[in-house]
């Protein structure tokens, strides 16, 4: 016996009779009809299942790269911070810009304040900047600012502009945290500022509580001392890249950070919720790859007499697991490859036409972002994949058991 099955597994499989039995299994069975349903069942599992999966990734990258690309405009690639006092000046500006030209620099003062105009108050976050380097590094701000008549101009957020009821052209009160004399007291340093534009990040907790203004503001007002700024932002394409680089020549007196630091925990959350929802629906095609086992088992028990037929007429075990492992291979490829072409007519779909709205002051854009990566897609066709292979080995395992003998014995 042990001769006989190694003579058979020596024996090369006869492809044509092989594809010929495969095609005549895929076929409508008028005395089985539920093994037929059974198939179609798992193939339209899995259409759906890839479908869905590509739908929803592209979803989770689009949202993920929208937000990306509205943190880039209030933080930058790469923001340097002094740990002392003067530690950040005009001399360490030089030296970056001789060394790395190709950086774009916007240095910056900052401070809190309270914004107040007719009759309300909100309080805020003021930069003080240079208007032509941060609209080089800033599209946003670019967009807003106008061309800036004195230095106690202000550009404020869209949300900030609506709860103080200002339009661009208009004044508004800032108290500062600084006192200054009055009498025989103090009160906070208090200035008016004149509404030089009003800028709509997309992302509303920024847009109501970030504002900016000149350098010549924080000079003249709070008295700072010019060229000793509180950190400075820079703009490089290859933050990752660079970041290591500029480190290098920096000073101990300050640090540099970069977006993937300052967001790290969002970011983070973002890339473990698009993990969880991949591994989530692939239970869909798993759960689908059920009914390719249950499909082909019932198959080979509705056929167990043509097996063992087919068997004494001189078909091989081996013959025999092929077929009935392509038979679950096809039925599943053919759930691949239906449903990435249903998930990619649902993307361009989704892309093209409005059919998903969004709140825009929720999510910054109203428009669903749909962008599948093509990594996720590879990680979509390899995990299909992975299930449907071992949905069709145990079939295909059982088919080749069936001895003859003892089904002819019994028929």
């Amino acid at each position: 016996m042990q001769a006989d099955t190694q003579h058979q597994s020596s024996i090369k499989p006869n492809k044509k009779f092989i594809r010929h039995i495969i095609r005549h299994y895929l076929k409508y069975d008028k005395e089985n009809p539920f093994i037929f349903v059974s198939a179609l069942l798992a193939f339209l599992g899995i259409t759906a299942g890839v479908m869905v999966l590509m739908i929803a990734m592209g979803i989770m990258n689009g949202t993920q790269k929208e937000f990306s690309k509205k943190l880039f405009v209030m933080n930058y690639p790469l923001t340097i911070l002094p740990l002392e006092e003067n530690a950040l000046g005009e001399e360490l500006l030089s030296r970056l810009i001789h060394k790395f030209p190709k950086l774009q620099l916007s240095p910056y003062y900052t401070t809190q304040v309270i914004t107040k105009n007719d009759g309300a108050v909100q309080g805020s976050l003021v930069y003080g900047v240079d208007f032509d380097k941060e609209a080089a590094i800033n599209p946003i701000f670019k967009e807003a600012r106008k061309e800036m008549p004195h230095p106690f101009a202000v550009v404020i957020g869209e949300g900030l502009a609506y709860e103080m009821n200002a339009l661009t052209g208009d004044k508004v009160t800032i108290y500062f945290s600084e006192q200054q004399a009055i009498g025989f007291g103090t009160m906070p340093l208090q200035k008016r500022f004149s509404v030089n534009g009003i800028f709509k990040s997309g992302l509303k907790a920024y847009d109501k509580a970030i504002m900016y203004t000149s350098l010549e503001a924080f000079e003249k007002l709070l008295k700072r001392k010019k060229g000793s700024y509180d950190g400075l932002h820079i703009y490089t394409e290859n933050p990752l890249d660079e970041i290591e680089a500029i480190k290098k020549m920096l000073p101990k007196s300050v640090i540099i950070e970069g977006w993937w630091q300052q967001n790290g925990n969002f970011f983070a959350a973002m890339e473990m919720e698009k993990k969880a929802l991949f591994l989530v629906l692939l239970l869909i095609i798993l759960v689908a790859s059920l009914n390719i086992i249950s499909s082909l088992l019932m198959t080979v028990m509705s056929r167990r007499s043509e097996i063992a037929l087919l068997r004494t007429l001189g078909a091989t075990t081996k013959e025999i697991r092929t077929i009935f492992f392509r038979l679950g291979l096809i039925i599943g490829g053919l759930g691949i490859v239906a449903g990435s072409l249903l998930g990619g007519v649902g993307i361009w779909a989704l892309k093209t036409f409005d059919i998903i709205t969004m709140p825009e002051d929720v999510y910054g854009t109203s428009k669903l972002p749909v962008d599948l990566m093509f990594q996720d897609f590879g990680f979509i066709l390899i995990g299909t994949s992975i299930i449907i292979f071992f949905s069709s080995l145990y079939p295909a395992k059982k088919a080749a058991q069936t001895d003859p003998l003892t089904v002819l014995r019994n028929e």
